[in-house]
Formats: C-alpha cells, structure tokens, sequence
C-alpha cells in the first residue's frame, strides 16, 4: 500500500508540468467510427472529459465507416471505393447522413454523462458543433466520378475559436457543404488535419489500429520526424489500414504549423493520459523537427537538474553536488531535453594543464536510457573537450564500467589522473578511472 500511495504521489507530481504547459492549448482528437462504437468509447468520454476540466480545449473530429457500411447493408447497397476514398453517389449520401446523425448523437451522449460514482461526477461539457466546413467535390480521377465525395475548401476557424473559447467541447462530424448548398461526405482524417492546422492546435491526436509506428523488430517508435515519417510511408514500413490513412496528414498537418502529431493505439486503455501526462508516454509522436534537442545548460535548468540527478546521488550511482554547487558550475553541463523536458545531462571539468578533462554527471532518466541519449551526449562533451585543444578524456565510475569500455574508454589507475583530480579522489568510494584519447 505504501508503495502504490508513493508511485501515485510521484506520478501526480511528474504530470504537474504537462497540466501547467497544456492548460488553455488546443487539441484536436481524431477517431473513427469503430471507436464511437467499441468498447473502449466510455473510457475515452471520460479521459475527454478530464483533459476538458484541465483546461485544455478540445475539438473532436469523429468518423463512421462502419456505421455507414452498416446502412448501406441495410439497404441492399454495395459500397464502392476508387484508392481507398469512397465514391458517394445520392443513395450512398443518404446512408452518409443517417450514419453520421446517429454516429454524433452517440458520442454527445457519452460526452453528457454525469452519473455519480463515474469519473464524470458532477461535471457538464456543453458539446458544440456547427458549419464550420466549406467543401468541394472531389471531382473525377482516373475517370472515376466520386460525386458527393467532398475535399475541405475551408475551416471557418474563427466559429470554432469563439466556441472553445466559450469553454465549449467542439465535435465535428466529417461532412461539409458547399457555397451552393450541396452536401458532401468527407474523410475524418483530412477533416481533423484541416481543422487542427486552421485552429492553430498544439496537438492532432489520431488513435488508430495499431500502437504508433514499430521499427523493423516491432519495437515502438516513440518519435519521428516528418521527414522520417515520409520515408517510413513511402516505404510502405510498418503501415496498418489506419496507419497508411493517417501518416500522410500527420506529415502535412506538422508542415503546417501543427506542432505535434500523435498516433496512439485506440485500443490502449488511458492512451490519452498516458501520452500526455507521462514522460514516455505510449505512441508515436511526429514532429517538423526532433524532439531530443541537446544545448548548453543555464541558470534556468539547475532546479530541473537537481531533480535528474538526485535519485542517482542517492543510490551511490553519481557522487552528491549540492544545488549552489551545480549553480556555479551550471557552464560546464550539457542538457537532452524531450519535448522541453529535460532528460539527460553530462558535465565537463577541464584540466589545461594535464590537456585533459573529466566527463562527469552524465545521467539520462530511466524512461530514456534505450534511446541513445547518453551516446549523444558523450559525443557532445567529446566535442567540447576537442574545441579546447584537450587530448584525453577520462570518467570515474561505480556502476557503468562496462558502458564505458564499449566506447572505447580504456581502465587506468588514480596515479595517472591529474594531479589536481588525483589529490580529490575518494579511496572510500573506489570508483574505477577510464580514460579515452581524443
């Protein structure tokens, strides 16, 4: 019990930062029909309901594929689809409309709820929608007429502002009219990348049939870049039925201002929460640029490297620096920061005289030990000690030994470190010295 009270303690604490960042910002969160109608909708109702209550402004862009397939069953209508974009003729538009009424009806009740005993209890999310697409047909391609399959022409983004600033939930359904009253079926993704871009939203959030992207051993690729998303795409590496819908928006929504694009498994209980009020969070995040970004530390950084560093200065791992001590040597430190929070760092004490320094408090948090962090902040002290015309580089150790030694880092004795570093050594300690020539 008291472990659990502490982990819970800790992880309220952890998500402090995110409920501060995120608060008065923008999401947009896509999801498609078999969402609205699985299992997993009253949990998502409920995670929607708590991201509201911080603060943060949600716009809600739904699907309904399998509704519509289900009416177009009903009626004794085929489905036909042209490269994966359904052709809408005026039946098909028909069962377009009905699937979409009930599809919005269904989820505006989840988001209604207020039962007591749920996590919704005595809340009210006043749920909007409106007008708020102009649409186009798709027109005919590759000589296949599309006909009341629509593209977006226009986001009335200032409609959809003036309701999230109301403290409104806006949700949307994909279709759109056009300036002559027309109306058209269009596709949720293109619809919530429109929106997002044109609201100028932090995040587009897309939850889809799969965990994020995996790598070629199946293994979650927690960020990526657009660049490398496309790569990835045009590759066809890792695609799901989702996954090859989504990507190319997520791509195109981050090129356009969009600053963050997550692709979370619809199936993953708390997806939502998890992704955004942990550090590690549990899908793949597509960004313009790379979320690791490594930089010199300043004054700014010394109360987030206090918290870094003190739970390896407790087990023995780095040796103690008070917090005046880190502030008069904050110069001497880099920092890895993921999505502006810090994660890693690695310090470097020249010895001119020796034409040597010492790498020390090189620390990455747990979450992000398998993802090379330490590896570029080696190369970035490494660089540093060269810019300084130094000749070799050397670490004590306790417990990373063997890391050391695969980086070409080879064992010597106290007796060869600088004099200066040699009269501060602590024989009760014992650490081991590594040494490697630049």
């Amino acid at each position: 019990m008291a472990a659990s009270t502490e982990q819970f303690v800790a992880w309220v604490r952890g998500a402090a930062p995110y409920i501060h960042a995120f608060r008065g910002r923008t999401f947009v969160i896509a999801f498609g029909g078999e969402v609205a109608a699985g299992a997993r909708a009253q949990s998502l109702a409920y995670d929607c309901n708590l991201l509201a209550a911080l603060g943060i402004r949600l716009v809600l862009v739904h699907g309904a594929r399998p509704q519509i397939e289900a009416e177009l069953a009903r009626r004794g209508l085929e489905p036909r689809y042209h490269n994966g974009l359904r052709v809408t003729d005026a039946d098909a538009l028909e069962c377009v409309k009905a699937a979409m009424a009930v599809t919005r009806l269904e989820v505006e009740a989840l988001l209604s709820q207020g039962l007591p005993n749920t996590p919704m209890a005595g809340s009210y999310m006043r749920v909007t929608g409106g007008n708020f697409i102009t649409a186009r047909p798709v027109g005919v391609v590759d000589g296949v007429d599309y006909q009341y399959t629509g593209a977006v022409r226009k986001i009335i983004a200032e409609e959809i502002n003036a309701d999230l600033d109301q403290q409104n939930v806006v949700l949307i359904s994909p279709m759109g009219v056009s300036p002559a009253g027309e109306i058209f079926n269009l596709s949720m993704e293109e619809v919530a990348e429109a929106v997002a871009v044109a609201v100028k939203a932090e995040k587009l959030i897309y939850l889809c049939d799969a965990p994020g992207l995996l790598d070629a051993d199946q293994r979650l690729i927690d960020s990526v870049t657009a660049d490398e998303a496309e790569r990835m795409f045009n590759a066809g590496e890792g695609l799901t039925e989702d996954l090859d819908l989504y990507l190319p928006c997520a791509i195109r929504a981050v090129r356009r201002g969009v600053s963050r694009v997550h692709l979370i498994d619809h199936d993953k209980d708390g997806g939502l929460l998890l992704e955004f009020f942990t550090h590690a969070g549990v899908g793949t995040v597509v960004s313009r640029d790379p979320l690791f970004r490594l930089r010199d530390a300043s004054f700014e950084d010394v109360a987030a490297l206090v918290a870094l560093i003190s739970p390896m200065e407790a087990d023995g791992t780095l040796v103690r620096r008070g917090r005046e001590l880190l502030e008069q040597e904050i110069d001497r430190f880099s920092v890895v920061e993921h999505d502006g929070v810090l994660v890693g760092c690695a310090a470097l004490y020249p010895f001119s005289d020796d034409r040597a320094a010492e790498l020390a408090c090189l620390a990455v948090t747990p979450e992000y030990r398998r993802a090379g962090l330490g590896d570029q902040l080696l190369r970035r002290i490494e660089q540093r000690a060269r810019n300084q015309r130094l000749e070799r580089l050397f670490v004590l150790t306790t417990r990373t030994a063997h890391w050391f030694r695969e980086r070409g880092f080879s064992e010597i004795g106290p007796e060869a470190l600088p004099q200066k570093k040699r009269e501060l050594y602590n024989y009760q300690r014992r650490s081991k010295v590594f040494v490697k020539k630049l």
